[in-house]
C-alpha cells in the first residue's frame, strides 16, 4: 500500500510538528520530508517558516544535539562532525555554536582512549606501520592531523 501524501498546509503543519517532536531536525531534513508527503514550493516554506515559529525547528538547537550526539556516541571528531552539520546545509553561525559543546579536555581524552583501544587491537610488529595504522584511523573518526600525529607520537614513545 502506497503511504498517504499529504495535500493541504494544515496537514503539513500537523505533521511537520510530530516529526520534529520526536528528535531535533534541522530544516534541510524537515523540507526533504516535506516534499515527501506531496507539499510544494511555496506550501513547504509556510510550512517550515510556521514551525520555526512554534520553535519545533531550531537551528541552533539542532547542531548542539547533533554534536553532542556524534561526539559522545560515536566518538567523531570536530573535523567529520563539521561535515556532517555542513551536509545538513546548517549556517556556519550555528555550527560554531554546536562546537562549543565539545570541551577540550573531553576531546582530548576521546582521542586518548579511541587511540588506547584501537593500539590494542593491532597486531602489528612493526611499530612505523602501527603507528600509521592507529593514525589513519582516527584521521578518518575526524580527528585533526596535527592532534593526531601529536597524540600518537605521545603514546608510542
Amino acid at each position: 500500500m502506497a503511504k498517504q501524501l499529504i495535500y493541504t498546509i494544515k496537514e503539513g503543519k500537523s505533521r511537520g510538528a510530530k516529526y520534529c517532536a520526536l528528535q531535533e531536525r534541522s530544516q534541510q531534513q524537515v523540507r526533504d520530508k516535506l516534499y515527501d508527503w506531496g507539499l510544494y514550493g511555496d506550501e513547504v516554506e509556510e510550512v517550515i517558516a510556521w514551525l520555526i515559529s512554534e520553535d519545533f525547528i531550531n537551528e541552533e538547537r539542532f547542531a548542539e544535539s547533533y554534536v553532542r550526539g556524534h561526539f559522545n556516541l560515536k566518538k567523531w571528531g570536530k573535523i567529520k562532525i563539521k561535515q556532517g552539520l555542513e551536509q545538513k546545509k546548517i549556517s556556519e553561525y550555528c555550527i560554531k555554536k554546536g562546537m562549543k559543546e565539545i570541551g577540550d579536555e573531553d576531546y582530548q581524552k576521546t582521542l586518548n582512549e579511541l587511540l588506547e583501544k584501537k593500539w590494542r587491537i593491532l597486531k602489528e610488529p612493526n611499530l612505523y606501520i602501527k603507528k600509521q595504522k592507529a593514525v589513519r584511523y582516527l584521521l578518518q573518526k575526524g580527528y585533526e592531523p596535527n592532534l593526531v600525529w601529536e597524540t600518537v607520537n605521545n603514546f608510542a614513545d
